[in-house]
């Protein structure tokens, strides 16, 4: 009864979002117990989907927690008119796609007094790239009393932006195969002080430089040169900037003929002028991808060490 309760209560938000529930079904927790998956699809293009993944007691009708999920769902619906929904960049010039989240965190089995979500990132150049990192994001007991409940609605924002703030650090290495990688969330991404999260401080030129590098690899790159969403908020929390500052960036990118199309909702394509950074952007991804992989400590292999 709870989970068709939640099915009726997912699907009227949908609605509001312009989205529509494809496919419902049953799901088990990490740690035990029940969840219920949900593929949501754009209403004007079902092609388009994403899966929702809420505990079966999820208390929906909460105030705070059925705004935060409206939000969510609004978000939603405008990123997946992306033609790679899934995809985003780092600062450092990585594209990345997410996928194989295992909704809601879970408690450490290890003693550790945590909470856990697993996943995965995958590179993704535009070729038959293998490279990927399993992660496991653990949430300390201080990190969990700012979120609202610990399910994918109020939580995979900042969890994307970790793992791309740890990507960007060189505490990620992205491999062909491998064991599951740390993603720690502490209060230093928090400012209690101004009640929101913060990842990065950045100038103006590197918020132009994040939104050309965002356009040429998911449209130019990935999405065969269809718009981009370029407003998005998860980018603005990410970059720990407004949505005038963004706007403003995206604005100027156009003046510079980098990026065309629809102004109007912060959707823009790549041109013919920004794909022909290629090169330096391929460079750049060599770099990144060179910096990330750990290094072996020569001083080791000689014996010079006090083991």
């Amino acid at each position: 009864m709870m989970s068709e309760v939640l099915a009726v209560q997912v699907e009227a938000a949908a609605k509001a979002a312009g989205l529509v529930v494809v496919s419902t079904e049953a799901g088990e927790k990490y740690s035990g117990g029940a969840t219920t998956k949900f593929v949501l699809a754009l209403a004007a293009d079902p092609s388009k989907s994403q899966l929702l993944e809420l505990s079966e007691g999820f208390e929906f009708g909460r105030t705070d927690l059925m705004d935060g999920v409206k939000a969510y769902l609004a978000e939603a619906a405008k990123r997946l008119k992306n033609p790679r929904p899934d995809c985003y960049v780092t600062l450092h010039g990585l594209p990345l796609s997410f996928g194989r989240f295992g909704w809601p965190f879970h408690e450490s089995t290890s003693g550790a007094d945590t909470s856990l979500v697993h996943g995965e990132v995958r590179l993704e150049d535009g070729g038959e790239s293998l490279l990927h990192a399993k992660i496991a994001a653990s949430m300390t007991v201080t990190f969990r009393d700012v979120v609202a409940a610990p399910e994918q609605p109020f939580a995979e924002g900042f969890i994307y932006n970790a793992v791309r703030k740890t990507m960007d650090q060189g505490q990620l290495e992205l491999v062909k195969s491998g064991n599951r990688q740390p993603v720690p969330l502490t209060t230093r991404y928090y400012s209690a002080k101004q009640q929101k999260f913060i990842f990065n401080d950045t100038t103006e030129e590197q918020r132009r430089g994040f939104l050309a590098l965002k356009a040429f690899w998911l449209s130019g790159v990935l999405g065969g040169g269809a718009p981009v969403w370029l407003l998005d908020p998860r980018d603005a929390q990410y970059l720990n900037a407004t949505m005038e500052e963004l706007g403003a960036a995206v604005m100027a990118l156009m003046a510079e003929g980098l990026v065309g199309g629809a102004a109007d909702g912060g959707y823009a394509a790549a041109t013919a002028k920004l794909m022909e950074r290629r090169g330096a952007y391929a460079d750049e991804l060599a770099r990144t991808l060179e910096s990330i992989k750990p290094a072996f400590n020569e001083s080791m292999r000689a014996g010079l060490t006090n083991m």
